[in-house]
């Protein structure tokens, strides 16, 4: 399997900018199987996975998760099993992410909201026996690490990166990275006001003061959107030919364009 690493680098220029100078961090161009940051969050958890001798992935997602195709995906290449739990009931025909999922040879099983929340980990391991977990979006300590590794591959000098923001990894993981004069900004794709202590947790023991997530912008939850959203998505690919995804980069990228969060002079990379 061939993987684009590092992932391109690209200026856009559009006037709407306000002199806000802006560069793309193109991890959406790693692989197909692994779109955006999904490559940078599996590749430690895949190593550590062979070297303890686990033949077995395990991991959580809702019904139209990336971060399960994505799993199922790494299975399917690096000849892990894999397990996704999903949350929620089953509906059949499968949507097209877990019809795809299965077709790469991904294990599904269903739990209910209740049930997904607490997550026990004795009893799935009653059930599908030995298997190396992975959580919800990936997001765990080797995630951090795969995430650390896309600034030095950004080859110039840069004020502000940004990402879109749903489990805080990404986020977290680039900012243990950054040097003294550059932030990060998370835009949550979310609603409310926890991702910060989730992207404190995760940064455990070498927790940076240089990141802030932005609530603005997340159109009334995760998934959600309402036809301004849309029509800047829509208009941003007729503008730079870049299909954004509505879910995650769309949010950040309408954030950029409207927020005026930056002032002009400002080199900004955002990761798609």
């Amino acid at each position: 399997m061939e993987l684009r690493l590092p992932s391109p680098l690209e200026r856009l220029d559009d006037e709407r900018l306000g002199g806000v100078e802006l560069f793309l961090k193109r991890d959406d161009l790693i692989h197909p199987d692994f779109p955006g940051n999904k490559w940078r969050k599996l590749k430690y958890n895949l190593r550590a996975a062979g070297e303890q001798n686990h033949t077995t992935l395990l991991t959580f997602g809702g019904a139209f998760s990336n971060h399960l195709l994505a799993t199922a995906a790494a299975g399917h290449h690096f000849g892990f099993a894999t397990v996704g739990i999903v949350r929620g009931e089953e509906h059949l025909p499968l949507n097209p992410v877990l019809a795809r999922a299965t077709a790469l040879g991904m294990t599904l099983a269903y739990l209910d909201r209740a049930s997904y929340r607490e997550k026990a980990e004795t009893g799935l391991r009653e059930a599908y026996g030995d298997f190396f977990l992975i959580p919800e979006g990936g997001a765990n300590a080797y995630a951090l690490r795969g995430c650390s590794e896309i600034v030095p591959e950004i080859d110039r000098d840069f004020d502000v990166l940004c990402c879109s923001s749903g489990t805080g990894a990404t986020l977290a993981g680039v900012a243990t990275a950054l040097k003294a004069h550059q932030r990060a900004v998370g835009f949550s794709a979310l609603k409310g006001d926890f991702l910060a202590g989730d992207v404190a947790r995760l940064q455990a023991g070498r927790l940076t003061a240089n990141w802030s997530i932005d609530n603005r912008f997340h159109f009334g939850g995760f998934a959600k959107r309402d036809a301004t959203l849309t029509a800047f998505v829509e208009d941003f690919e007729a503008r730079h030919g870049i299909a954004l995804d509505p879910v995650y980069e769309g949010k950040m990228m309408f954030g950029i364009f409207t927020g005026r969060l930056f002032p002009a002079g400002t080199r900004v990379v955002a990761l798609l």
